[in-house]
């Protein structure tokens, strides 16, 4: 099983790890008394992205041989492997349910708005009477439109506050989306 996969991480000292190796050791330990409820607090907060995607790995591995875990993450994509998640801001659960039903429950539409001076374009999406909420997302911007808004009546508006080359798309929410609009 899975505890004989880990093992040859306990006998390495500490301080010569990375983080991702420390996290694995930490689990490692953890795991000694087998556990029914595993509870992780941020595990991969800091790890290189090949790290993280190997914790994950022996996650769902642990939760394969039936060992409960609850996870709290900043990452969106590491929500979407677990089973239920719940979304919290300060404390207060504003949804849960799986990844899934989380994202089908949401029907209001989303767009891509892509252009040049992408700064200047935030604020100007922001300004539209028609826009309920905008954010920076990777090399877009995500907008959530208020009822009856158009996403052509957006673009004339940024064609008229000198945006030239403008790309306004109809897209897929994902968890983050979701939570950044909740």
């Amino acid at each position: 099983p899975i505890y004989s996969q880990i093992e040859p991480f306990k006998d390495r000292r500490a301080g010569q790890l990375s983080g991702g190796m420390k996290q694995k050791l930490a689990l490692s330990c953890a795991l000694v008394h087998k556990p029914d409820i595993l509870l992780l607090d941020e595990p991969t907060t800091g790890v290189d992205p090949v790290s993280r995607k190997e914790f994950w790995d022996i996650l769902q591995l642990l939760r394969g041989q039936g060992l409960t875990i609850i996870v709290s993450t900043p990452y969106m994509d590491e929500a979407r492997l677990c089973e239920r998640i719940a979304l919290l801001q300060k404390g207060q659960i504003l949804e849960q349910n799986t990844p899934d039903g989380i994202v089908s429950g949401h029907s209001e539409p989303l767009f891509s708005v892509r252009g040049p001076n992408m700064f200047a374009l935030l604020q100007a999406v922001r300004l539209w009477t028609g826009t309920y909420s905008c954010f920076a997302f990777g090399d877009s911007h995500h907008a959530y439109l208020r009822p009856g808004a158009k996403p052509a009546d957006l673009k004339d508006f940024l064609h008229q506050k000198g945006f030239e080359n403008v790309a306004v798309e109809a897209i897929q929410p994902d968890i983050e989306d979701i939570f950044m609009h909740l």
